[in-house]
């Protein structure tokens, strides 16, 4: 026999208004991360802008529009910040609207049990099952450690969130919630609108040759990961397996063309491992209740321990910039934040501890300033950028033009490497400034 919570359900149901009615001046609220951000609640707290002062809230890869910032953009009332951005969060950082929280995703159930306060959580979640249980769905990487640590539990039912299998802290109980909220929510489709182009292509060619059969993939979201998805559904690579922090479409695609089974992984076995996840409405229905897919907090999935039990881990991220010794600039370019730290320091300490692993950080070798110029990813060294990943930590670099491998070389031999696979229009000056930076020998090749 199951037990009868519709009684309590209705007893802690409330209307969004009435349940922000909790948040108080000088409050924390946390909205999570991703999809789990609360779209009720926050037009309901929106509306109450007039009444508080100095409420400040915490989100994570959200996409816009954020109506407490929207509404108050003299930050009198509402001040808002992220530990990664979204393409509309940095744009709220240009306007002075967003603050950057430094974090490594793999410390973020560490960071709240420790160091941050949560007055408040407001979190979407799908509809409640027969047990009492609500699913934190494509959001399980970053609401349990966050709704454990809250003063006030409020959870927004969005019929639209797929229920996911979990390997633990995939679900809440109506028995620590403290408010529920219902409503309309608009169906999720957020699937990449960006083609692959000729460049991403390249890199993706540049990578296959170096993947094996079992590898297991970690891959982020955008049209170059997209690629390489397309690229290896087509190769005659079999038996991958997931471990990702995000996962996108481009696991789907290998779905779909048989090579992702998960069958040779060392840990979680026969599951596709993810924390969070962003796409079409086709990934949100392949997630839904499927026994082969596992969310797991990020604290375990992000870990490098449990990264490099992974035989054959394959970590793939993206960066902005690299310099000639081999710092990689992936948050910022100049003091500008683009996006946020997230996981790329774990998975390139855990995928290089695998046995057999490998981390690739790619970029394209140019981009075009604002003033139309072509301009060179490869720097002599970097000026104000925020160092993401040190050159100690960093392995593989792709651009179009090749790959290189970064592990045991010296500063000369990292500057050769580097050059070798920046655009050929500005290999000549490069070498110059490695010149002037004493890290280019007079033996080294000619580009």
């Amino acid at each position: 026999m199951v037990d009868d919570f519709s009684a309590e359900y209705k007893e802690k149901l409330r209307t969004a208004d009435e349940a922000v009615k909790v948040v108080e001046s000088g409050n924390w609220v946390d909205y999570t991360s991703t999809l789990g951000k609360p779209v009720l609640l926050d037009k309901a707290l929106a509306r109450r802008r007039d009444e508080l002062s100095d409420v400040k809230i915490r989100g994570n890869l959200i996409d816009g529009p954020i109506e407490v910032v929207e509404c108050d953009p003299s930050q009198e009332h509402f001040t808002y910040h992220s530990w990664h951005c979204s393409a509309y969060e940095r744009k709220l950082c240009d306007k002075g609207l967003c603050y950057y929280i430094p974090m490594v995703f793999s410390n973020n159930a560490a960071y709240y049990e420790f160091f941050l306060n949560v007055n408040v959580v407001m979190v979407s979640v799908s509809p409640m099952d027969r047990h009492g249980y609500f699913n934190f769905s494509v959001n399980t990487g970053v609401a349990a450690p966050i709704t454990r640590m809250a003063d006030i539990v409020i959870v927004e039912v969005n019929e639209n969130m797929p229920k996911v299998h979990g390997g633990y802290d995939e679900c809440i109980h109506i028995k620590d919630v403290d408010f529920i909220v219902e409503g309309h929510h608009e169906p999720f489709n957020h699937g990449s609108k960006l083609q692959p182009t000729e460049i991403d292509k390249k890199i993706s060619e540049n990578i296959l040759p170096y993947l094996v059969d079992g590898a297991t993939l970690q891959l982020g979201v955008g049209s170059m990961p997209n690629a390489l998805g397309k690229l290896i559904a087509s190769s005659d690579l079999k038996d991958l397996g997931m471990h990702t922090e995000l996962c996108s479409d481009a696991f789907l695609s290998l779905y779909k063309a048989g090579k992702l089974t998960n069958i040779r992984k060392n840990i979680d076995r026969g599951k596709g491992v993810f924390g969070c996840a962003i796409g079409s409405a086709d990934l949100f229905d392949w997630l839904e209740d499927n026994p082969g897919i596992a969310a797991y907090p990020l604290e375990y999935v992000n870990r490098p321990s449990i990264i490099a039990q992974i035989d054959n881990m394959v970590s793939i991220n993206s960066c902005v910039a690299v310099d000639l010794y081999g710092q990689v600039a992936a948050e910022s370019s100049g003091s500008r934040q683009i996006s946020g730290t997230g996981g790329q320091l774990d998975f390139l300490v855990g995928a290089s501890a695998s046995k057999g692993g490998k981390a690739f950080i790619c970029m394209s070798s140019t981009y075009n300033g604002k003033d139309g110029s072509l301009r060179s990813r490869v720097l002599p060294q970097f000026n104000g950028d925020i160092i993401t990943s040190p050159r100690s930590q960093v392995y593989f670099i792709v651009t179009e033009y090749g790959i290189i491998n970064l592990e045991g070389r010296s500063t000369w031999e990292r500057a050769e490497a580097i050059i070798s696979i920046a655009h050929p229009l500005f290999r000549d000056e490069l070498i110059k400034k490695a010149e002037e930076q004493k890290i280019w020998r007079k033996s080294n090749k000619k580009m």
